[in-house]
């Protein structure tokens, strides 16, 4: 494993040249990657994608695969213009990924990034998409789980309380005009202000362009100079600004259920499947949003508190 590991360091430097170089490449299915059984190597890497709930998924299936009887080791590669490439050269054989966001840049890839969007507020059309897409380059998406983390907005508790909202449909009817805390891209993006407006009626008077669910954006909704904040489903910090989330009840938001990605050839056996599928059982939006808090407010380490978790749902 070390030597692989060494490897696969030199082939992520390389991996650093311009992005065009990464995007293309030699079809997998001219090296016959797609039409071979699928394999089952005993040594595998899992990918992170650094950020805490990348990293909490990683170690779990890190540790059921362990059970399973492979040998893991894992590997944070912080951006998704690299761990692709190297999950469908087998130097990478399992990452956590969100469903409809994966197929979407999948789908740029192919087809460039005007493509008209393929992922949905759907889930089953989204993972039909999502399948179509991978298929060609050597990957295998696995079944998800309950598990769904997708953009979300949430207000104060005592604005949601003075105004009786617990939907964005209500916020809608409401009538009351609401300054958005967001990323810059919100003005254009479907499922932010355009989406809010068209979808349920909402009175986006503006952007303000603090970021997606940053400390800045949610402060500036907590002490009233924006009413609402674009952040995600398994925030993990919204009660410590005294914030709540509204819920999407016409579903503008599309289907980013988690879903484990591997490389068919090196990890598409149902060994492998079975033992990470274990986790679809028991994982829930809540449970990411509870165990982000504790890796984020109480400082814990992800490895320990992923095992804790599987410990604690029998699954180790």
């Amino acid at each position: 494993m070390r030597g692989r590991r060494t490897a696969l360091a030199a082939a992520l430097l390389a991996l650093t040249a311009p992005a065009t170089g990464c995007a293309s490449g030699p079809s997998l299915e001219d090296r016959g990657q797609v039409t071979a059984p699928p394999g089952d190597n005993k040594n595998l890497v899992v990918g992170s994608a650094g950020f805490t709930e990348s990293d909490l998924l990683a170690q779990m299936y890190a540790l059921l695969l362990k059970k399973a009887g492979y040998g893991t080791q894992i590997l944070s590669v912080a951006n998704r213009e690299l761990y692709e490439p190297a999950l469908e050269s087998g130097q990478i054989d399992v990452v956590p990924e969100y469903a409809a966001t994966f197929a979407d840049w999948l789908n740029a890839k192919k087809n460039g990034a005007d493509a008209p969007p393929v992922g949905s507020p759907d889930l089953a059309t989204t993972m039909k998409a999502l399948r179509r897409l991978a298929a060609p380059r050597g990957l295998t998406v696995l079944d998800p789980g309950e598990a769904v983390d997708q953009n979300a907005f949430a207000v104060t508790a005592a604005y949601a309380a003075r105004h009786r909202l617990k939907t964005l449909s209500d916020l809608g009817t409401s009538r009351l005009k609401v300054r958005l805390a967001a990323g810059d891209e919100c003005v254009r993006r479907p499922y932010c202000a355009p989406g809010l407006k068209k979808v349920y009626g909402i009175d986006v008077t503006g952007v303000d362009p603090k970021g997606v669910g940053t400390t800045q954006a949610k402060k500036a909704v907590q002490n009233g100079q924006d009413q609402m904040v674009l952040t995600t489903s398994t925030d993990a910090t919204l009660d410590d600004f005294g914030l709540v989330l509204l819920k999407d009840d016409k579903h503008l938001q599309n289907a980013d259920y988690i879903v484990p990605v591997v490389n068919r050839s090196q990890a598409g056996s149902g060994s492998v499947a079975a033992a990470l599928g274990r986790l679809n059982s028991v994982l829930t939006t809540a449970d990411l949003a509870s165990m982000n808090e504790q890796v984020d407010s109480w400082r814990r380490l992800p490895q320990d508190v992923a095992r804790t978790y599987l410990e604690d749902k029998g699954l180790l």
